[in-house]
């Protein structure tokens, strides 16, 4: 099954933007309007996920996200991942938050 793939830098901004990463990567660094799930925890929360709108799905590199993308499409939902994960969002030089007080950075 074939999963659509955006740049983070065509997200749109009103974007639902699923975050799939570990809770340390997240704290690390993380987009400001991005909802947090971890890949370990999206079976078991996936009533948490809109039905009704695109889910853009992101990790690290891509890799989960990917993965994720494709069972919510399995499901039946919208979803496309973010290509090159928050590696590409860094670089793209868009928006990121830390929980830490410290510059966010991708862990």
């Amino acid at each position: 099954m074939s999963v659509p793939e955006i740049d983070p830098s065509a997200l749109p901004s009103d974007a639902y933007l699923l975050d799939v990463r570990e809770q340390e990567e997240w704290v690390a660094g993380h987009a400001p309007e991005a909802v947090h799930i971890p890949m370990t925890q999206i079976q078991g929360r996936v009533d948490e996920v809109p039905s009704d709108r695109t889910v853009y799905v992101v990790c690290r590199v891509g890799g989960r996200s990917m993965q994720v993308a494709a069972w919510l499409t399995q499901l039946g939902r919208d979803a496309v991942n973010v290509g090159g994960g928050m590696q590409s969002w860094e670089s793209a030089r868009r928006p990121m938050v830390s929980e830490t007080g410290q510059p966010p950075f991708v862990a």
